[in-house]
């Protein structure tokens, strides 16, 4: 075919629907079909993701809730585990159930809301703490994990002893939990 055909080709088939040529169209009527949702997340698939607390929540994309959900597993968890807590441990178990089985729901709700806001059928009032995921970044966060690296760099190549964290680790739990009541009170604002 040469260039004057192809020419002479497109122009005849310019302004005529694609699945009857015969049958002009205009561009509010095409535009109107349904659009395939290539973004879902299984609701299933974070359920199952859940048996590790907080996976299936970051699979989601709720990043901050998920390492919340781990952090609440893993210090319920070093608690039983030291002892500390005589005669608390029947507490702690039942709450550590219960924390799972709600972890594991709470994921598959979340990947339902986020498909349903996604497809556009959505409809309700979204709570504050059920909030669609940002691609923002944390302050907070990036400044931990900053520190964390120099931490290690610090250990690795220049043979600074690690050992004041096993007594200093609270410091993080008191600092994570400033943060949260400071983002709290800047959200009552």
């Amino acid at each position: 075919m040469n260039g004057a055909q192809y020419e002479n080709q497109q122009e005849s088939t310019q302004g005529v629907s694609p699945e009857n040529p015969q049958v002009p169209y205009s561009d509010q009527v095409y535009d109107r079909a349904p659009r395939r949702n290539t973004a879902r997340k299984s609701p299933a698939l974070a359920s199952i993701l859940s048996c590790m607390p907080g996976l299936g929540q970051v699979y989601v994309g709720y990043y901050q809730q998920g390492f919340i959900n781990i952090l609440i597993v893993a210090g319920t968890i070093a608690a039983l585990a030291s002892g500390s807590i005589h005669g608390m441990e029947p507490f702690f178990g039942v709450f550590l159930a219960f924390f799972w089985i709600f972890n594991m729901i709470d994921a598959n709700r979340r990947a339902m809301h986020y498909n349903s806001v996604k497809s556009g059928k959505g409809g309700e009032d979204v709570p504050d703490s059920f909030a669609m995921p940002t691609a923002g970044g944390s302050l907070f966060g990036g400044v931990v994990l900053v520190l964390f690296g120099v931490l290690f760099i610090l250990d690795l190549n220049f043979d600074v002893s690690l050992s004041w964290i096993k007594d200093w680790w609270p410091v993080l739990l008191i600092a994570f939990g400033g943060n949260l009541i400071y983002k709290a009170r800047q959200k009552a604002e």
